[in-house]
């Protein structure tokens, strides 16, 4: 009897949309997260300043690269567009925030980038899935033959 109660739920045919699920959340972390250093010149110094107070070199140079690397990957990621691309300039970009920023943090400061880090991390090994851009140029491009 408690078997039949504790029975798993076949959730097996909807396994395509843990990817694109995950994409999603990701891009939207990132570009919101990002969008008023890239439309804001005074969130871009502050952003600026704090680079500098954790000793990055050419501070408004990194606040740039790194702003407009989060939006666009994050644009990318929502897109399921050159995905493993995206994630790759995303764990570089989170690998120098964790080393840079949050060495010596307590674990509790690290979670945000580390969740970041490894979602790249993911996107990179698996591709953006079945339900995305890359996954349709693919098809185009095995139909073109």
């Amino acid at each position: 009897m408690l078997r039949e109660m504790v029975r798993p739920i076949p959730l097996d045919r909807y396994s395509a949309l843990g990817a694109p699920i995950l994409r999603l959340f990701l891009a939207f972390v990132l570009i919101y997260g990002t969008q008023d250093n890239v439309f804001h010149w005074e969130r871009m110094i502050e952003f600026r300043d704090f680079l500098a107070r954790n000793g990055f070199p050419y501070p408004l140079l990194s606040a740039h690269v790194s702003a407009y690397a989060q939006f666009v990957c994050g644009i990318l990621l929502a897109l399921g567009l050159f995905t493993r691309v995206a994630a790759l300039v995303m764990c570089v970009n989170f690998l120098v925030a964790l080393g840079m920023v949050h060495v010596g943090l307590p674990f509790e400061a690290n979670i945000a980038p580390l969740a970041m880090f490894f979602g790249s991390v993911f996107f990179l090994l698996h591709g953006a899935g079945s339900y995305s851009l890359d996954a349709w140029a693919a098809a185009r491009r095995g139909a073109g033959r």
